[in-house]
């Protein structure tokens, strides 16, 4: 063991480099294509404006229809309304002639003060309340009205 104390490495050498690749001459360049000639510019423009011409168009058609559609609707709104109104009107007149009809066959009812203390008035409060009921039963049937069941 006490050799392999005394027994020097030897220091780390760098490692070499491999020398650069030589480089190739530069390559001639080769000469700029030859200008666009004037005849194909003219082209190349054209297209392009005859392609914004048509989106111009796309979107000009697509307004018309957005403003054909809007169009209609307004006009569905308007009939809408005036068929409501129509009929609003004739719901008033139904109830106006429904109200003449009510108040002609409550009229003849009385309703006197009525004492409620004794069975005597209690007595004249029932036969009050069967005449009611039997006047409201005549005017549902006249008017022609449907109870929900």
């Amino acid at each position: 063991m006490a050799e392999q104390a005394k027994v020097k490495t030897a220091p780390k050498t760098a490692a070499k480099r491999k020398p650069a690749a030589k480089r190739k001459p530069a390559a001639k360049r080769k000469p700029a294509a030859k200008k666009a000639t004037p005849e194909f510019a003219t082209k190349a423009q054209e297209a392009s404006r005859r392609a914004f011409l048509a989106s111009l168009g796309f979107y000009g058609k697509a307004f018309d229809q957005a403003q054909e559609q809007f169009n209609n609707m307004q006009d569905q709104m308007e009939d809408r309304r005036k068929k409501a109104d129509k009929l609003y009107k004739e719901l008033v007149k139904r109830g106006q002639k429904v109200e003449k009809d009510a108040k002609v066959a409550f009229k003849d009812i009385e309703l006197p003060k009525l004492e409620l203390d004794s069975l005597t008035d209690r007595k004249k409060l029932e036969k009050q309340l069967e005449k009611v009921k039997a006047r409201f039963a005549e005017l549902k049937e006249t008017v022609g009205f449907k109870t929900a069941a």
